[in-house]
């Protein structure tokens, strides 16, 4: 049975669905995997027929949309076939949210390293909780150290939340990539947009042995 990545905040500009479609390829390199767009948005169902016209894509992962009682049944099936389902959630905590974070193996919520992300965050963290799920956190689009950025490192801490060491930067290579139906570890595989993507995903192994 596959295990299941939830990527979840409420907050627009986190990179919830970049992040997603990025850690999809990075762990289709030695996984079988597919990605699950609930998000009313479609963003990734769109990178999805994208990629699969793209000829440096590797065709090695799939993308899905479901929404509704549909939901669960899909994401029954993508568990059974798959090695690794992550989960592209909806901006909103709905039903289909609630579903998503209740079947999830780790809750990963992407977030700016400023105070209006990590309030943003605060709905999912109690779902999280609620439902007894792991949950961590991710600093995204994240600008080099700075003392907001130390500050809501220690907040976090504080509140004995995981924050993962690997933060992602504030790179145009995401984006890039994204609008090519790529990934980022495709597009410029020795970029530091990729290392640290590949960093991030290892960070996830280990500590969740996904």
């Amino acid at each position: 049975m596959g295990k299941v990545i939830a990527v979840a905040q409420q907050k627009g500009g986190a990179g919830k669905t970049m992040l997603t479609a990025q850690l999809a390829v990075v762990f289709a390199e030695s996984l079988k995997v597919a990605v699950l767009d609930i998000d009313p948005q479609g963003s990734l169902t769109i990178w999805g027929k994208l990629r699969a016209s793209t000829v440096k894509a590797k065709h090695n992962l799939d993308v899905h949309a479901a929404s509704g009682w549909r939901m669960s049944t899909e994401l029954d099936k993508l568990k059974a076939a798959y090695d690794l389902v992550l989960i592209d959630t909806p901006p909103v905590i709905d039903t289909d949210a609630r579903r998503a974070i209740r079947s999830a193996d780790l809750v990963l919520i992407p977030l700016n390293p400023a105070p209006p992300d990590l309030w943003a965050a605060e709905g999912t963290l109690k779902l999280a909780a609620e439902e007894k799920r792991p949950v961590a956190l991710v600093f995204n689009r994240a600008p080099a150290a700075s003392r907001l950025r130390k500050r809501m490192e220690a907040e976090i801490a504080a509140r004995g939340i995981l924050l993962f060491g690997t933060s992602l930067g504030n790179r145009a290579g995401y984006s890039n990539a994204f609008a090519d139906g790529l990934g980022v570890t495709e597009a410029s595989p020795t970029s530091p947009a990729a290392l640290e993507l590949q960093a991030l995903a290892q960070e996830i192994h280990v500590k969740f042995r996904l």
